[in-house]
């Protein structure tokens, strides 16, 4: 039987292409992320191994990797737990009506392959707006770019992954995939998101913050597109969180003028801990 791989699309662009300086880069900003984890509450949901879910940016990793950096050190606790990661994140590259996952084996990274769980995909196919649909995966990086981190963090095998690009649906569309697919201890699910885009660092700054409240404060219908570019799957895992009392934790709220960026045309990047 063949066995099919989505090669990796934005590696050398968004991230080294040689696996010694990936690992090399991922591992700093790991390091990083973990001096700066806040204490977190002790998770029911995982057995007190860390958040259930995160929220952490997607864009090249020498702007938003510190903050992804963050994101990732709060889960390292979780290695030899976790079995599967649904991945979520928003469409970039190809117009969507509501969520597409891919009908590949596994996705590449210079670090290797992760196979693609495909019980969990057939779980996500029996809900409502979900598709089969590789065009929206093959240019995407939202997803792409957190696969090394998972790499290095949960180690190179011993678990699988679910990409799951969102596009146009309501938060009730993708909290009911992401309820479909919540399971226990086993389960980490991530949401790929970005803030806000390109104002000067002021500006970004007080957005940016405005919109940390709503997430914290799970205010789905605070949320708008403009807030996050991953607000659809963002409002989905939120809403899903509501419904089983978990609890939002900021780790990092930084822009790309605090990492390697210019102030005056900012990206904001949030990294948030949930359950």
């Amino acid at each position: 039987m063949t066995t099919t791989t989505r090669p990796a699309a934005v590696a050398g662009l968004f991230y080294p292409d040689d696996p010694e300086a990936l690992t090399a880069m991922v591992d700093a900003d790991l390091a990083e992320g973990a001096a700066r984890l806040p204490r977190l509450p002790l998770s029911v949901e995982t057995g007190g191994k860390g958040p259930k879910a995160l929220v952490a940016p997607h864009a090249g990793y020498v702007y938003s990797g510190p903050v992804a950096g963050t994101a990732y050190a709060a889960v390292a606790e979780r290695k030899g737990t976790v079995s599967r990661v649904v991945l979520l994140g928003p469409a970039h590259r190809v117009a969507l009506r509501g969520m597409a996952v891919p009908s590949v084996d596994a996705f590449a990274t210079p670090l290797g392959s992760v196979p693609v769980d495909d019980a969990a995909r057939r779980a996500a196919l029996d809900c409502r707006g979900v598709h089969l649909d590789d065009r929206p995966h093959a240019q995407e990086h939202a997803l792409e770019v957190h696969l090394p981190f998972l790499q290095r963090v949960l180690g190179p095998d011993g678990w699988q992954v679910l990409p799951i690009v969102v596009g146009h649906a309501t938060a009730e569309q993708v909290a009911a995939v992401v309820e479909r697919l919540w399971g226990g201890p086993e389960t980490l699910l991530v949401v790929s998101s970005d803030l806000s885009h390109y104002h000067d660092q002021a500006t970004a700054d007080r957005l940016d913050a405005r919109t940390a409240s709503a997430i914290l404060a799970g205010a789905v219908d605070r949320i708008r597109p403009n807030d996050a570019c991953g607000a659809h799957p963002l409002r989905g895992l939120l809403w899903a969180a509501r419904r089983h009392g978990s609890k939002v934790t900021l780790l990092d709220l930084r822009s790309s003028a605090d990492t390697a960026g210019e102030p005056d045309r900012v990206v904001g990047y949030g990294a948030f801990a949930v359950g």
